[in-house]
This record gives structure tokens, C-alpha cells and sequence, in this order.
């Protein structure tokens, strides 16, 4: 029997499960998918918006290969840090040991400002709405009139949509009932998605593209100059573009025909009339804190959804200690794929700042680490130390290949790891292995949470649901979750 441990319980480490359970040339397999949550799933539980039903849904396939009784789902143990199970350990476990940590980090803008109140990543705003227990609770400043949400990819779209669309639309989703109050009391009217390339180059999909036109009671606004300074807008049909960017394109079009131009904030030269260059903090607010020039909020009680391009971010502006605002600076195609300034910045107002720029995977204590593509060094999967690989070490994931592609990339990219796994079998199954890991975890101070304590947290976010009138509601915190896997009532 070889025995397999699958660190991460997300669709990269289910569908490395399930690669192994579908392969046909070791036929006694056991699988145990460790996660450091209580819960499974993964971003699908905690990335995924809570409106997007459909996808939230593909809980369910993850849950039939987690049931399979080749397989058994081991949350709440923490694998590497100081009080984790060093890889080193783990690996006298299990004959194999697969790493599907995804990439946990946000990538940061790196401009002045960024730390301010009010100025976060859109994963802890995600992880908010989506009740995370390692998320601390936050109002988000949704008393704020304006938000600016830097980024063209779907976590984005997704927050901006979040941000836009009523508390009343979100009742009926698992949004915990701390953050459906704050949306519900949310003042934000103004929600600007603002990317430093231009339409054809945006990450977003055309599905969730036209999720924001379908928004009741939001408005979707694009400049058709902004679209015009896009070699690829202006002759769509004389380039070979990706179906997706084309099927882009018309959405933007179809917008920026029927809406108004997107008012620009502040606009000013990059130095003075003395020729003297501004200085990175002189900001051009007022004494009421609103940049001169900039689009306010909406009067007329609706929402509007600003989507801005070629605008690269140089700094976030302070007003009585929080973040008031971000200044740009206006870029343009340079011929070779990137942008180049244009020597002009504009400010846009907001109170609220959520970066959206891309993920970062994070060093695991005990297994190499590649800093600059922020993946563990592989080959084909097999964990390389030293460039050499070691024996019974694997990754999947946006660890293994970085954080590209959709959740169904993970079914391709866990075949690859399987296949290198199975090949390397003959040799795996002469290691050492534990015939009972859990009773061995346990002995190490770790406090395993199997599928039956799992179905005890449903169970209680059904009960907890139903005493709101609401389907079933996330239970947002350790204390809670962990209390629910004991059948405890709180």
C-alpha cells in the first residue's frame, strides 16, 4: 500500500487526491489531504464571491473525492512555523508527501502611501466577506464615498461587483452576518477599477466582465478615449487577438457607447510652471479633502462602476491620517507590449483602496524555495533540493507553476505531479511509513479535525442560517469553527 499525504485541501490538493485515486498502476493507494483550516476546499470555500452560485458549487466534486473511503480530509494541522510539523517529519509519515499551499501572499504596489488606513489587499477584503477565520474584523471603511480598486483581473471585478451590488442581493448567500450588516450600511457609490495597461491586456474573463452591466441599480462607465489609446481597440479586426480579449473588447465597446466619459480627477503636467518636478506627497486636496477636479459621490442614490485604463498608481494620498485618494500617472502603449508615462497624473478620490495585482506564494519553513518566482524549484512536479530531486517530495499548484490560470488548470497541472509520483512508486514504497500518521500527529501536539467534525460545522452554519432567516452562514472565527467540529453550542 503506498501512502500519500496532500498538504492543502483546495482544487489543486483535491485534484491531485483524485489523480491518485484514477491512476491504474499502484492499486492500493491511501490519501490523506492535511489543511491547516478546519474546513476544506479552500479558496473555492474562502476566494470564491458569494453570488457566483455556479462555482461556489464545485464544492460538491471536491466533496465526493474527499468521501471516498480511500481518502480521509485531516484539517486544523499545521504543517511547518513554529508550532507545524516540520516536511522533514512529516515525510517519515508517508511514503510521499505532495505540496498544494497555493500562494498565499498579495503582491504589494510598492508606492508611497500604501500602508495608510483605509488602504488594504483585496484578499483580506475577500477573506473578510468570505469569513476566513484568520481575517480580523474590518468595517473597510465602507463609510466611504469612493473606492478605487487597483487591478483588471476577476478578484477585482469581484470586489468592485461586492461593493456595488446590495446587501439584500447578498442575503440569501453564506456572507457572514457581520459583513452583510457592514454592506448593508455601506455609503460607497463610487467604485473606480483602474489598470496601468490597457483594455486588450486585462486578466478579466468575459463571464464576469458582464456580471458588472447586470448589476441592479449600478451603472458601468468607460471613456472611449481611454479604449481609443489601445492599438488593439482601435483595429480589433486586423489583429489576431485571444477570443477573450476580442470578446472583451465588444463589452467595452457596447458600454463606452451608451455611457458617459468617465470624468477625470485632478489632471496636472509632472513639474510646475518653474520647471521645479512635484514632490512625491504634494497631494491637490482642498481643505474639504476632495481632489479639485475629481468625480465626487453619486447624488442620485445608484452606483456606478468606473472602469479606467492606462493609469499606473504612484502614490496613495493621506488626509487626517487615512487614505484619501491615489494619484496615477497617465500612461500610454510603448510598441512593445508595455506602457511608458505620458509625463501627467490625475488624482481620483477614495476612501477606500483595495489592490488587486496578483498573488505571491510563501516560503514553507523546511522545503526550497525560489523567491523571485515565489514557487517551490520542481521538475515535473518532483520537489528540486539543490537541483537534484528528492525522493518523495512533490508540488501542485500555484505553488509548483505560480498563481496563473483557472481553477480547472489544477486538474492538468496535478496529473503531471501524479504521473512523476507513480513513476517513482517501485522506489517510494521501499521508504519507511507510519501505519497510523494521525495517532502520530496527535502525539506531536497537533489536534486533527476529520470529516465527521467537518459535517458538525455545516451543521451548525445550517442551524446558524436558519435562526437568520438565511440559508447557511459562514461561522467567520477559530473559537466558533473549532467549537462546531466538537458539536458544542456557543
Amino acid at each position: 500500500m503506498l501512502r500519500v499525504a496532500v498538504v492543502g485541501s483546495g482544487p489543486s490538493g483535491v485534484y491531485t487526491a483524485q489523480a491518485l485515486l484514477n491512476q491504474s498502476l499502484v492499486p492500493e493507494v491511501r490519501v490523506h489531504v492535511l489543511d491547516r483550516l478546519p474546513t476544506p476546499y479552500g479558496l473555492v470555500r474562502y476566494g470564491v464571491a458569494p453570488d457566483h452560485e455556479k462555482i461556489k458549487s464545485l464544492q460538491n466534486s471536491l466533496r465526493a473525492v474527499l468521501e471516498d473511503e480511500r481518502v480521509t480530509f485531516v484539517g486544523h494541522v499545521q504543517i511547518g512555523g513554529a508550532d507545524g510539523v516540520p516536511p522533514a517529519r512529516l515525510a517519515e509519515l508517508y511514503h510521499a508527501v505532495v505540496y498544494c499551499v497555493g500562494a498565499a501572499a498579495d503582491r504589494p504596489l510598492a508606492v508611497p502611501g500604501e500602508e495608510l488606513p483605509g488602504s488594504c489587499s483585496a484578499t483580506r477584503f475577500v477573506s473578510w466577506y468570505s469569513a476566513h477565520p484568520d481575517s480580523a474584523p474590518d468595517d473597510f471603511a465602507l463609510r466611504a464615498r469612493s473606492a478605487v480598486v487597483i487591478g483588471v483581473g476577476n478578484v477585482a471585478v469581484d470586489v468592485a461587483r461586492i461593493l456595488a451590488r446590495g446587501a439584500d442581493e447578498l442575503r440569501a448567500t453564506d456572507v457572514p452576518r457581520a459583513a452583510l450588516g457592514a454592506l448593508a450600511g455601506s455609503r460607497v457609490r463610487e467604485v473606480h477599477i483602474v489598470g496601468r495597461r490597457g483594455p486588450s491586456q486585462a486578466r478579466f474573463t468575459t463571464k464576469e466582465l458582464r456580471e458588472l452591466g447586470a448589476l441592479p441599480g449600478a451603472r458601468i462607465l468607460v471613456d472611449p478615449a481611454e479604449l481609443a489609446r489601445d492599438p488593439a481597440y482601435a483595429a480589433p479586426d486586423g489583429l489576431p487577438l485571444p477570443a477573450v480579449v476580442r470578446r472583451n473588447l465588444e463589452v467595452l465597446r457596447g458600454w463606452a457607447v451608451r455611457g458617459e466619459p468617465a470624468p477625470s480627477g485632478a489632471v496636472y503636467e509632472a513639474h510646475d510652471p518653474s520647471g521645479v518636478p512635484y514632490g512625491p506627497s504634494e497631494a491637490v486636496y482642498g481643505a474639504s479633502g476632495a481632489a479639485h477636479g475629481a468625480s465626487g459621490a453619486v447624488s442620485d442614490g445608484g452606483r456606478r462602476i468606473r472602469l479606467r485604463f492606462f493609469l499606473r498608481p504612484v502614490e496613495l494620498l493621506e488626509r487626517g491620517g487615512r487614505v484619501a485618494g491615489v494619484r496615477f500617472a497617465r500612461t500610454v502603449p510603448d510598441g512593445a507590449g508595455g506602457v511608458q508615462d505620458t509625463g501627467t497624473y490625475e488624482d481620483i478620490e477614495a476612501q477606500l483602496v483595495l489592490r488587486a495585482v496578483g498573488y505571491r506564494g510563501v516560503e514553507l519553513p523546511g522545503l526550497p524555495f525560489d523567491p523571485v518566482r515565489g514557487t517551490v524549484p520542481h521538475a515535473a512536479g518532483r520537489v528540486l533540493r539543490d537541483g537534484v530531486p528528492s525522493p518523495g517530495e512533490y508540488v501542485a499548484g500555484w505553488i509548483k507553476r505560480g498563481p496563473t490560470g483557472v481553477i480547472g488548470s489544477n486538474r492538468s497541472c496535478a496529473k503531471e505531479t501524479v504521473a512523476s509520483l507513480i513513476e517513482d512508486a517501485p522506489l517510494l514504497a521501499r521508504r519507511p511509513a507510519a501505519d497510523d500518521p494521525l495517532a502520530v500527529l496527535r502525539a506531536w501536539g497537533q489536534r486533527p479535525v476529520e470529516w465527521d467534525c467537518w459535517l458538525s460545522i455545516e451543521r451548525a452554519e445550517e442551524a446558524l442560517g436558519r435562526s437568520l432567516g438565511r440559508g447557511p452562514v459562514k461561522i467567520p472565527d477559530w473559537p466558533g469553527l473549532l467549537a462546531a467540529a466538537r458539536g458544542e453550542e456557543r
